[in-house]
């Protein structure tokens, strides 16, 4: 007959917060491990992908590791991907371009006007 195994935790319910795994100790007992919950990458706030160079971490375990880790040496690091970023400097690019040309054939129509 399997021997049996007691929670060792109050809640009784098999949710994520209370996963468990059975382990046998050296002296010959089977008790649970409480396991903690799994890391997820963070994601890009446009594409939703996950950001290459930042690591996995439970949302408190940002609080002890370096800014070098959590950020990626560039524009919006550690917050958007490279494909992201590159698309809005290429937006911004545009834009900006679009208002000269507007200018210059608005001051190209301005004495064409008088006439």
């Amino acid at each position: 007959m399997a021997q049996r195994v007691t929670l060792r935790k109050r809640q009784p319910y098999n949710t994520t917060s209370s996963r468990r795994r059975v382990v046998k100790t050296p002296g010959g007992k089977l008790v649970y491990h409480h396991l903690k919950k799994l890391p997820t990458q963070p994601k890009c706030g446009d594409c939703g992908i996950g950001l290459p160079g930042v690591p996995a971490l439970r949302p408190r375990q940002y609080a002890t590791v370096s800014k070098r880790q959590k950020t990626v040496r560039r524009a919006y690091g550690g917050s958007r991907c490279g494909d992201c970023v590159k698309s809005r400097i290429l937006r911004a690019f545009l834009v900006e371009e679009a208002k000269i040309v507007k200018r210059v054939i608005k001051s190209q129509q301005k004495p064409g006007a008088r006439k």
